[in-house]
């Protein structure tokens, strides 16, 4: 029996970039399917009740729910085609420990550097950036934060790469400048067709955070 699957995300949503990214590396065949957060697909609030968020993975019908749940349910549904956590017990362990440090430091800090001005702008970057560091200096001298090989950690990271020049220019500070080892891991995971194929480029991101900050009236 063949597999159908399909998900449901939005194009900017670095969340869904993970699930694709997973998803192409895995070289599994999937619809994907753009929702309109002001007006959700009755598809969505089915397969997400609870939540009503994407990204949702649809495995035969079956919904995946949560970005970091998808890639790691992709990992095991998969198993006999690219390993995306270790196989060691211990450092499956860490990997999803740096996966949580993500999605608990990364995101809220982040949404400060835009939504926000004056002194809270402020500390959203300082926030962002000592997360950054605390992250540069766990991947080290290593290509991928799995050392040798790309996997599960530069997954759940490195779409937010492609928000990075709409943090910079909203904060007016260099990531780069800031994180140099950070920006070469992030260059070095763009050379991947699962990464450059998933993720949006730089500037149509920008454009979309300056509209969703007029939507917002934070202009």
């Amino acid at each position: 029996m063949s597999d159908e699957v399909v998900l449901l995300s939005i194009w900017p949503s670095m969340f869904g970039m993970r699930v694709q990214i997973a998803l192409e590396e895995k070289g599994i065949e999937y619809e994907y399917k753009e929702e309109d957060l002001a007006n959700k697909s009755t598809l969505l609030l089915k397969m997400n009740p609870i939540h009503k968020k994407v990204p949702v993975l649809i495995h035969n019908g079956k919904p995946v729910c949560e970005s970091s749940i998808a890639v790691q349910y992709i990992d095991e549904a998969w198993k006999d085609k690219f390993p995306l956590l270790p196989s060691d017990p211990y450092h499956r362990a860490q990997a999803r420990f740096w996966a949580d440090y993500i999605d608990k430091k990364m995101y809220n800090a982040s949404r400060k550097i835009w939504e926000t001005k004056g002194e809270d702008q402020e500390v959203g970057k300082k926030e962002f950036i000592e997360c950054l560091k605390v992250l540069e200096k766990a991947l080290g001298d290593n290509p991928y934060f799995g050392g040798e090989e790309f996997g599960f950690v530069d997954i759940e990271l490195v779409p937010f790469f492609s928000w990075f020049y709409a943090y910079e220019t909203c904060g007016n500070f260099s990531i780069e400048a800031e994180c140099p080892k950070l920006i070469a891991w992030a260059k070095r995971c763009m050379e991947r067709k699962s990464v450059s194929k998933s993720l949006p480029a730089a500037q149509k991101v920008y454009d979309f955070v300056l509209q969703l900050k007029k939507t917002m009236g934070l202009e």
